[in-house]
């Protein structure tokens, strides 16, 4: 189960290696933080780095109460 969740996250975050929308607009200085948040592209990434440092600190936790 743990294998085919990496897999479904890496396979879900591969369209963030590619250019969209939103990156060419310089009426704001580039880039607006709104983008990073509205974006399903960014948005996955995102989701995925919550998870694994939600899964660290679980980790990291069980560790030190074991001990």
């Amino acid at each position: 189960m743990k294998r085919f969740m990496s897999f479904l996250i890496t396979f879900a975050a591969m369209p963030a290696a590619f250019a969209h929308e939103g990156h060419g607009d310089h009426t704001h200085g580039g880039y607006t933080i709104t983008h990073y948040f509205v974006e399903p592209e960014h948005l996955v990434a995102l989701v995925a780095g919550v998870a694994v440092v939600i899964l660290l600190v679980n980790r990291f936790r069980k560790a030190t109460t074991n001990k």
